[in-house]
């Protein structure tokens, strides 16, 4: 049975106009799919749960079953899409495409034969919908009006998939995961360089991919894309990325971490994509573009139904057999090329400042080769062991991965030897970064230490589908794990210290009685000499190394693992 939502009265314009300059509000996008949800059983509109306003998310599907458990259980075991649309929410090129793909789908007769299961969320970014105006995305070319990029926030939703800051966030969760979709394509605008592409894509990074799914994409998808595109008369590029000022100085292959619409779908084997339509294209051609990538990516994904499905399991079971998890990837210095339709680029003076400033020259384009750097090496690996146990008291981090779909167990009361984690050192950035003050370089120790587990805690098997999210988010070295995003800042922090001149006595007494203390302290002593001058980085070197030091509890982790 299909789900209530709200009903709002809003004089709609037809939808001939969102092939021109315009983009609908919230309301009247909700408005359209409510009327085609009454009048086609083919489509079907569900309310999924809250936003970052007071109006739901929703989610649209076409070829469904009819009812919503079927519909859901429809998708987890045939191949589907889901389709993400205004998580930026100046970006509408999806809504409009989404829009104008149905109404012509409808006008041809509703064929379902030849599609997979399509869902649709019709916007994402509900706070910024809400948020219109004509002039914040100073450099796009329409439409007329359009929301805002940040939510009821001020957050980036392109960049809470893992910390899962946002109402938009949990429900967003609840949609992926009950649909499990096989294709995941989230719809943007690009910022950036002038150049002769409506179209470009993230694809995803090969090196985070699954050899089978590699292999599905570069040997079926991508050949087929360029085909099918070059017949509608569009070329594509890489998502321009530049290495310096132009793209003629090279562009990279993008770092689709998991806090990104496109990494979070890739840690579940989805064949997921980014399009990025150019900002300086006029908005209907940019919409059409996107409407037309989307006809291309229905009728592939049909086609390829075995062949995706297929790769998605070999993969998962290929997860079971690894032994090491590779992370922290970086761009490598190798280069390859890659044939670029761009424009030739000079420099003339600014009639703000009078300094040189740079222009694209679009009566010279050019079709060259320019270089194309597209291959990261992981900088670090960790080894997978049997699960994780999550104590009673990280709260925050069980529920979020409840949230994900991760299966695992409530604890009673045990004391048992585990593999504790403790941090060693991190930096941390000097200003916020969506609410939080993101951690890196950080470097962890594990070790084999007797551990009081409290009743409630939660065991999670590494033997399931969601292992890659698991690892992402539970190792701290991870880029975007739950420490790397100031989940666990309370266990690096000491919480006990002493007073210097009670402690001098306690520490003399020490020394003379530890000669293997007093001997590290006239090591470290003699390879560090700023250490020698200070008596106070003294006093706490003995301190830290006794047995006053909190060392059952200073930078160690409410994570610990099997093997």
């Amino acid at each position: 049975m299909k789900l209530a939502f709200f009903t709002l009265i809003f004089p709609l314009l037809t939808l001939a106009q969102w092939g021109e300059n315009k983009t609908p509000t919230y309301p009247e996008l909700i408005e359209i799919y409510k009327k085609w949800d009454q009048k086609h059983p083919e489509i079907e509109l569900y309310q999924m749960g809250e936003s970052d306003t007071e109006f739901p998310l929703y989610v649209v599907i076409i070829n469904g079953a009819g009812d919503s458990l079927q519909t859901f259980q429809k998708a987890r075991d045939n191949t589907s899409i889901l389709i993400n649309n205004a998580i930026h929410a100046g970006e509408p090129d999806g809504v409009n495409a989404c829009l104008l793909w149905i109404e012509e789908w409808i006008r041809k007769g509703k064929k379902t034969k030849d599609l997979p299961l399509i869902a649709i969320i019709p916007a994402y970014n509900v706070g910024g919908m809400m948020n219109r105006s004509s002039s914040s995305r100073a450099n796009q070319d329409g439409p007329a009006e359009y929301g805002f990029r940040g939510n009821a926030q001020n957050l980036d939703l392109n960049r809470d998939f893992i910390k899962m800051d946002s109402k938009n966030m949990r429900t967003f969760a609840s949609i992926y995961h009950a649909l499990d979709p096989d294709v995941f394509v989230d719809t943007h605008v690009s910022n950036g360089a002038d150049y002769q592409y409506t179209l470009t894509f993230i694809h995803p990074m090969k090196e985070r991919m699954d050899p089978g799914v590699r292999n599905l994409f570069t040997q079926k998808y991508l050949p087929n894309l360029t085909e099918t595109l070059k017949k509608e008369s569009w070329d594509w590029s890489p998502y321009v990325e530049t290495t310096g000022e132009t793209p003629e100085s090279g562009i990279q292959a993008f770092n689709d971490l998991p806090r990104y619409a496109q990494g979070y779908g890739t840690l579940f084997h989805a064949l997921s994509i980014t399009v990025e339509t150019h900002m300086l294209k006029p908005f209907p051609q940019r919409v059409r573009a996107t409407k037309d990538y989307l006809n291309f990516l229905f009728s592939w994904s049909k086609e390829n139904t075995l062949a995706i499905e297929n790769a998605r399991k070999d993969a998962f079971k290929r997860d079971m057999k690894q032994a090491y998890f590779p992370m922290n990837y970086k761009l490598s210095e190798q280069k390859d090329s890659i044939l670029f339709k761009g424009y030739e680029f000079g420099y003339k003076p600014s009639e703000v400042s009078a300094k040189d400033r740079l222009f694209y020259d679009r009566s010279k384009p050019f079709t060259k080769y320019i270089p194309y750097f597209q291959t990261y090496r992981y900088q670090d690996s960790v080894r997978i062991p049997k699960g994780y146990i999550v104590s009673l008291e990280a709260e925050n981090i069980i529920e979020r991965l409840r949230a994900n779909g991760v299966k695992f167990m409530e604890m009673d009361s045990i004391t048992q030897k585990v593999h504790t984690i403790r941090i060693l050192d991190f930096e941390s950035g000097n200003r916020p970064y969506e609410g939080h003050y993101l951690h890196r370089k950080v470097k962890s120790i594990e070790q084999e230490e007797q551990v009081r587990i409290p009743k409630g805690s939660v065991w999670i098997p590494c033997d399931q589908d969601k292992l890659n999210f698991i690892i992402s988010v539970l190792e701290p070295r991870a880029e975007d794990s739950y420490f790397a995003w100031n989940f666990m800042d309370s266990y690096v922090q000491e919480k006990e210290y002493f007073s210097a001149y009670v402690f001098e006595d306690e520490a003399a007494k020490l020394l003379n009685n530890d000669p293997g203390l007093k001997a590290r302290l006239e090591e470290k002593k003699k390879s560090d000499p700023e250490f020698a001058k200070n008596g106070e980085a003294q006093l706490f070197f003995i301190y830290q190394n006794c047995h006053h030091f909190e060392n059952k509890t200073f930078n160690r982790l409410p994570i610990f693992k099997s093997y």
